[in-house]
């Protein structure tokens, strides 16, 4: 399957499908797919399901270049013990027309050459508003199709008010969810209610799992942060080590004056459930040295978060089992 951005079914040699199609394997498999591009989430999942049914995948692009550099050379390295080849170089060419098996060949920016039977290529979504005459009662759009709101999610119509994914806010079914809310609250009773995204979740379920919430480092400093940041390998997490699966790290982004947790990110078994805790240390403004002294479980993986905050102060490869 080719999924090529802005190709019609029908047109430019392109079957188009969206990710839940992707879901569903047909049968008999593509022996090799190649998954072209700037490798984000929804690539890492679909090429996962790819390799689960033996399908020969070989990623081609920067690998996840918005998670943690840390975290995605490690899952970059699972990908590549679990079999799937992964090639950091960028696309230059595709070529569907001359290959030896009638699939698809990716030339890289180092002249390397790729085939494979079918290229698969994560697109994204976008709103789709065109046609709608958004103009003709006041509401305006943006670069990406999406309708522009306000804090409180009303339209340049203040009549109007928009919710989910056609707003162009981040596309995660709770914050959908969450904009319900909100627009009813806002549309019939004037509650003036906003969202407040700084702490807000993100997971990936891969093998395994990647789980973020708050800022990246790259990103706090470019709002002007001066980070510190700690990464601990799982081999110093007691649940992995019980799991026998010692594959990740938890990175946190702190304030360095003010110890300010601003951002945390999880790479392990379980990591969405891990995550939601730092959901609510970044909600409340904790430090990580609130973290590093709060009561935790011991053989818990959210005990990571509480081991992660301790290497600001002290050497946690040298603590005993349960030590603070």
């Amino acid at each position: 399957m080719t999924l090529i951005p802005g190709a019609q079914p029908g047109r430019d040699g392109a079957e188009v499908s969206t990710a839940a199609q992707q879901r569903v394997l047909r049968s008999p498999l593509d022996r090799q797919t190649v998954v072209q591009g700037h490798v984000e989430l929804a690539h890492l999942l679909l090429t996962e399901l790819h390799a689960e049914q033996g399908v020969e995948v070989t990623v081609v692009g920067r690998f996840a270049p918005h998670t943690e550099p840390e975290l995605s050379a490690i899952l970059a390295e699972v990908f590549r013990d679990d079999g799937i080849t992964v090639i950091a170089e960028r696309a230059t060419s595709v070529d569907t027309d001359h290959t030896d098996a009638g699939g698809v060949a990716v030339t890289t920016d180092t002249g390397r050459r790729v085939t494979g039977q079918r290229l698969l290529l994560a697109t994204g979504r976008q709103p789709v508003t065109a046609g709608l005459n958004l103009d003709a009662v006041g509401v305006k759009t943006g670069s990406r199709g999406e309708i522009v709101v306000d804090e409180h999610l009303r339209t340049g119509n203040s009549r109007i008010w928009a919710a989910g994914d056609v707003t162009g806010h981040p596309q995660y079914v709770y914050v959908a969810g969450a904009h319900g809310a909100v627009v009813t609250d806002n549309a019939f009773d004037n509650a003036g209610r906003t969202l407040d995204y700084h702490h807000l979740p993100a997971v990936t379920f891969t093998t395994p799992s990647l789980g973020s919430a708050g800022l990246t480092d790259a990103a706090a400093v470019e709002q002007g942060y001066d980070c510190d940041c700690r990464v601990l390998p799982l081999e110093y997490v007691p649940r992995a080590l019980v799991n026998r699966d010692t594959r990740g790290a938890i990175k946190l982004v702190a304030e360095r004056e003010t110890g300010r947790l601003l951002g945390a990110h999880v790479l392990a078994a379980g990591a969405g459930d891990v995550i939601a805790t730092a959901v609510y240390a970044l909600a409340n403004h904790m430090t990580v040295h609130d973290m590093a002294d709060l009561w935790c479980p011991y053989l818990t993986m959210a005990e990571g978060l509480k081991l992660a905050a301790q290497t600001y102060t002290r050497d946690v490869t040298k603590l005993s089992c349960c030590a603070s």
